[in-house]
């Protein structure tokens, strides 16, 4: 058996970062991660490629710093997909089989997945994913699995992704110039509820959010089956923005602050901290209250968990959520945020973290909630059996250079509360002192009453 076989290799393209991510699966089931690089994405906005070139500058020096780790060159990736251009519909389809007496095979289930593919959509739409959530075999309901069964007519209803065909073409197009073929496009909240979600919360009922840079990604799952799913066209970026617009200062500043002292409540934040900004050329450092900071971050996400909340209860699925909410994504680490949510919704909520399914001696920093999508996609891969790796690199590139952001220097600031100053209490003046002066000005003669 080749060594390298099951080795496969993931690509989530962002709006704030490009991760590349290679591993296979070890004897014990669990996910053993290479490689993995990360870069800083410059050319997607909201899920959508708006500049080719610097896409395909950051997918190379991710894909770059991934195959330098893991010694290996890859040739196919998974990629993810999202953007607010995706929707999803439900549809049901059925094939009459031959006979009663053949058993029902894997090739009648996929010949009746093909089928929905031709889903009739809109001009400039593609399909990405069919999703069969339930079968039915001559009109016998719930069949998860109807392979091996004897029956006539085969039914399902179907969960359909749609996206838009230009989007998904200018994502193929920048990978395939980075020097990869694009082994199957995913959508990301997908690829996240495998990384993160157990089968005991689908089979309960779970709304998985995935919260990245630009858009918001939703997943519902019930009785072990896809629901709903759902990209919401906002995310930390615009967190970012308010905070740039709100205090007046740098967007590098306002993402520092928001990620360092941040706080999704603002009831939690103390009014005595304040965070020091450094001035623009000279000028005076400027101070931002721990409060007002709270503020302006939970007033917006407060708009994003309202976005969420209105598309979970459009999946109907509300009152089966048994498991709640898990959050994930890199907006997800803001501080406070899983009580803010809690709170609004009324359900249970944790924060969802790859480290249950994956192991590696070079994770590093990679065990957070921001490579999820990465590893929900190597996971999908690996279910799939498919290799994506070349032979062993014999002699490696040299690494090329990565431009470092300056660093921001902002720092928090503890103004002690001074006791206000006691007024000296002032003798009361004499109500007489008003007509001694007076007298200095008028005779006053006393003369006998006529």
């Amino acid at each position: 058996m080749n060594p390298q076989q099951n080795i496969v290799a993931a690509i989530d393209i962002g709006t704030t970062k490009i991760v590349a991510i290679i591993g296979k699966k070890d004897d014990t089931g669990k996910i053993d991660i290479m490689g993995y690089g990360k870069a800083r994405s410059t050319g997607v906005k909201r899920g959508v490629v708006l500049n080719i070139e610097q896409t395909v500058n950051a997918i190379r020096e991710a894909v770059t710093q991934a195959q330098e780790q893991a010694g290996l060159t890859i040739t196919d990736a998974y990629v993810g997909i999202a953007g607010q251009h995706i929707r999803s519909s439900r549809n049901r389809g059925y094939i009459n089989r031959d006979s009663y007496d053949e058993e029902i095979s894997r090739e009648d289930v996929d010949a009746l997945i093909n089928d929905m593919r031709k889903y009739p959509i809109e001009v400039g739409e593609e399909i990405i994913h069919v999703l069969p959530q339930n079968f039915i075999v001559d009109n016998e309901t719930g069949v998860k699995n109807p392979a091996g069964m004897f029956g006539k007519r085969l039914e399902a209803n179907f969960h359909i992704v749609i996206g838009q065909t230009t989007a998904a073409n200018n994502i193929k197009k920048c990978v395939n110039r980075a020097g990869i073929n694009v082994k199957q496009l995913v959508l990301e909240p997908l690829a996240s509820s495998q990384a993160v979600l157990s089968e005991d919360e689908k089979e309960m009922g779970v709304a998985l959010v995935d919260i990245g840079g630009g858009t918001t990604d939703v997943a519902v799952f019930y009785d072990g089956i896809i629901r709903h799913t759902a990209v919401i066209p906002f995310g930390g970026n615009i967190v970012t923005q308010d905070i740039k617009q709100g205090c007046n200062i740098l967007e590098r500043y306002a993402e520092q602050v928001k990620v360092k002292f941040g706080s999704a409540l603002a009831d939690q934040a103390q009014e005595n901290k304040v965070v020091s900004i450094p001035g623009l050329n000279g000028r005076l450092p400027k101070e931002i209250s721990f409060k007002n900071l709270a503020n302006i971050i939970q007033s917006r996400m407060v708009e994003i968990i309202e976005q969420v909340y209105f598309e979970i209860d459009a999946s109907g699925m509300m009152q089966h959520l048994g498991a709640g909410i898990v959050l994930t994504g890199g907006g997800a680490l803001l501080k406070n945020l899983s009580q803010l949510v809690a709170f609004k919704t009324g359900m249970d909520v944790r924060l969802g973290l790859p480290s249950q399914n994956i192991k590696s001696d070079v994770l590093g920093d990679a065990n957070q909630t921001i490579y999820s999508t990465g590893v929900g996609l190597m996971m999908i891969g690996l279910d799939e059996g498919e290799n994506c790796c070349g032979a062993k690199k014999q002699k490696p590139e040299p690494k090329a250079a990565i431009k470092k952001e300056p660093k921001v220097e902002v720092k928090e600031v503890v103004k002690e509360e001074k006791p206000e100053p006691v007024e000296e209490k002032q003798k009361p003046k004499k109500i007489g002192g008003l007509f001694d002066k007076l007298g200095d000005f008028f005779e006053v003669k006393d003369e006998p009453l006529k």
